[in-house]
């Protein structure tokens, strides 16, 4: 009885708790938008931003594009809980727009990518994102841009896919598996996932595998040749700037340059989204 009682309040302390979260979350970043939302929000932009689904893997996905096809590719990957719109505001940017074409996608299980369906593996994830890649990047220069579990996520396609990749943009990433929190809560929270908001259902369910995830990319980062940007701010509570270090430690066949941000917590899209820019110049004015 007593084992029973105790699971009990574990459950619904941990059901409280991420259902806070979840609400919270929700609140601040509006993850899905739709169709009329958008064109109602870039009425007066130069260039409107068009979404578009895809089969890939079994789901069906969702990004938006915008800008001229025959520059080069920025494609940015959002975090967890989140979706495209994450980077919305990037599609408003006319200098980049002058420069590169700007996709962002929602990633499975999130915005309008089969919603609350979770996806722990970030092969697989991958694997989902591959058709953008073959379809927009083929010969011009392609760059990802992930944030937080976004990072590990353009990790993953340039080790699986080196071919389709030139240059990748971390901002603040998780991907040492050794900094990952031990939340008590995840699992716990899983058993009552379908009670969730379908953001958090996808999120809690992705995380509740990253750490293992996060290992059986340990041996494979030497075999990424790409040169990358590492944004990390230095207060980051939620992604510790040592995941920044462990990227320069593991990426020993690439160039790796990592900009601290003084001040700056886990939410750089929001609070520096200059920093993100600066870095996508910097990586569209290289030659490779």
């Amino acid at each position: 009885m007593h084992v029973r009682k105790k699971t009990v309040v574990s459950l619904s302390t941990a059901f409280v708790i991420m259902t806070l979260f979840g609400l919270s979350v929700s609140s601040c970043l509006k993850m899905r938008i739709s169709t009329k939302a958008l064109d109602k929000e870039f009425m007066e932009a130069a260039c409107k931003p068009h979404q578009h689904c895809y089969e890939a893997c079994g789901r069906t996905m969702n990004y938006a594009e915008v800008g001229n096809d025959s520059l080069p590719l920025v494609l940015f990957i959002h975090g967890s809980p989140g979706s495209w719109t994450a980077f919305k505001h990037f599609f408003k940017d006319s200098l980049l727009l002058s420069k590169s074409q700007l996709i962002a996608v929602d990633r499975p299980g999130f915005g309008y990518s089969d919603y609350g369906k979770a996806e722990p593996s970030l092969a697989v994830q991958a694997a989902c994102i591959k058709p953008l890649l073959q379809k927009y990047g083929i010969g011009k220069k392609v760059i990802l841009v992930g944030h937080s579990l976004g990072g590990p996520l353009i990790a993953r396609i340039a080790m699986d896919y080196p071919e389709l990749v030139n240059y990748l943009i971390f901002v603040a990433p998780s991907v040492d598996p050794a900094l990952e929190p031990r939340e008590w809560y995840r699992k716990p929270m899983n058993t009552l996932r379908w009670l969730l908001p379908g953001s958090i259902r996808a999120s809690n369910g992705e995380i509740i595998s990253l750490k293992k995830e996060l290992e059986l990319m340990i041996p494979l980062w030497s075999t990424i040749h790409q040169p990358a940007i590492v944004i990390q701010g230095e207060d980051d509570n939620l992604v510790l700037p040592g995941n920044a270090s462990f990227i320069k430690k593991r990426m020993v066949n690439s160039q790796v340059d990592i900009k601290m941000l003084k001040d700056m917590n886990h939410f750089i899209p929001w609070k520096k989204p200059e920093a993100i820019q600066k870095a996508i110049l910097e990586a569209l004015s290289t030659k490779k």
